[in-house]
């Protein structure tokens, strides 16, 4: 299997990760970056203090990031929480020459054709913003609350497969935390593990 068509492809599991294992972990301050996005603007954890910010992992050419953006899911759920308030950033942490790499052209071409509404995309050829939150698949996700403490990481959704037909009664776990901390509650799934192609970082 070629390269591009994501021949090392990763399903891991959904069971919860000992957060001893985490080098990161919910309860801990969200890492600081200075990122530019697909419209040249600079974008920080920091700028967006008092909101809630998801931040999602994506590769275009990925087979589990094209089931949740082909069937619209992903759509739904950038318009419906950041018609929320909530600022949804979008990172693109594969190398030039790399599956899932983009130009600022070719991810705002691609953001028209997909109808998406994140906050931003962020581009990330360096690798630097997503290894700093040790982000391992494509999607992988990541919510901070508005005082900038992680509280939740990990999948999307408790459906570890490329099927666009897994989505109907999936339980999301983005939508989930950010419903429970919301309401004032603490989340009840603060950490998954997460699932699709592996991140597709430099050397």
């Amino acid at each position: 299997m070629k390269k591009s068509l994501c021949g090392w492809l990763v399903a891991a599991g959904l069971a919860m990760i000992p957060l001893s294992a985490l080098a990161l972990k919910p309860g801990d301050a969200a890492p600081e970056f200075h990122g530019v996005d697909s419209n040249g603007k600079t974008q920080t954890p920091a700028q967006y203090r008092g909101k809630y910010v998801v931040l999602e992992w994506t590769n275009r050419d990925c087979p589990y990031t094209r089931k949740h953006y082909r069937s619209g899911n992903m759509e739904r759920l950038q318009k419906e929480w950041t018609a929320k308030g909530v600022i949804w950033l979008t990172v693109i942490s594969s190398a030039p020459g790399q599956e899932g790499y983009a130009t600022p052209e070719l991810e705002n071409a691609y953001l028209r054709k997909m109808h998406a509404a994140p906050t931003a995309v962020i581009l990330d050829p360096s690798g630097k913003i997503g290894r700093l939150y040790d982000a391992k698949t494509t999607p992988d996700m990541f919510v901070i609350d508005p005082q900038g403490k992680l509280i939740y990481e990990g999948a999307i959704d408790d459906r570890p497969t490329p099927d666009p037909a897994s989505l109907q009664g999936a339980t999301n776990y983005v939508s989930a935390a950010l419903q429970e901390a919301m309401k004032g509650e603490p989340v009840q799934t603060p950490v998954t593990r997460p699932y699709g192609c592996s991140v597709k970082y430099g050397d």
